[in-house]
């Protein structure tokens, strides 16, 4: 069987097969600027205790909205997880600043900047390391852009973020309800860069596959309606 048949196949299953369960298959693929709609959406979807959990505070949709607004893709690296339905469930937004605009964390680094990691995933798809996928692919977009201190700041109370840092060995720090958590990143490597390739490859196809297989049901849908009302 060639590369093609095995593309077509696959494509047939997924069509045929309806929804794809999220926590064998998903992938986390980097987002630009045409996915700046779904990520306000993905945002608006977060109730107030996510939200509280993901800003630090019940951020209104007028200024969730200014948020995704001032997104900037290129200065910033953001990073996604689609469901089959291509509806965004899981977001993290690496922001890069000057070592100088975290004074707490400068002993821990030499570099010129250090990156800050976001991080929300919707309440329905909780549990199945979306949250652990998302900050593993940060960290390594970190090492191989250079960057080697990548911190968290959250609420004390986020017990989800926190064990999320622990896991990755993240040193923590609490100052009055407030969790600041930084990790040393390794330098870059041959296989750390084709790692990073390789992972934004098969998210790509992986993305692609879904859209062909959601266009597939919906010709389907729309030619059986056809044939009903024929």
């Amino acid at each position: 069987m060639n590369s093609g048949e095995i593309f077509l196949n696959a494509f047939a299953s997924v069509a045929n097969a309806g929804p794809i369960p999220a926590a064998p298959t998903f992938r986390v693929k980097e987002l630009s600027e045409r996915d700046r709609r779904r990520l306000l959406m993905h945002l608006l979807a977060l109730g107030d205790n996510d939200r509280l959990l993901r800003f630090g505070t019940v951020l209104p949709d007028e200024l969730i909205t200014k948020y995704v607004q001032h997104v900037d893709f290129v200065r910033d690296t953001v990073f996604g997880v689609y469901d089959s339905a291509l509806k965004l469930v899981g977001a993290g937004h690496l922001a890069f600043a000057p070592r100088d605009a975290r004074p707490t964390f400068t002993h821990a680094t030499e570099k010129e900047r250090v990156a800050e990691f976001g991080l929300s995933v919707l309440e329905s798809v909780r549990g199945m390391g979306i949250g652990t996928k998302l900050f593993e692919r940060a960290a390594i977009h970190c090492r191989n852009a250079d960057i080697d201190m990548m911190y968290m700041h959250c609420l004390a109370t986020n017990q989800t973020m926190i064990h999320i840092a622990k896991k990755a060995g993240m040193e923590i720090h609490h100052d009055a309800g407030k969790a600041d958590a930084y990790l040393k990143v390794l330098p870059a490597s041959a296989a750390s860069m084709l790692q990073e390739a390789v992972e934004e490859q098969v998210a790509m196809f992986d993305y692609k596959l879904k859209a062909n297989a959601r266009a597939a049901r919906k010709w389907l849908n729309n030619l059986q309606n056809f044939k009903k009302k024929s």
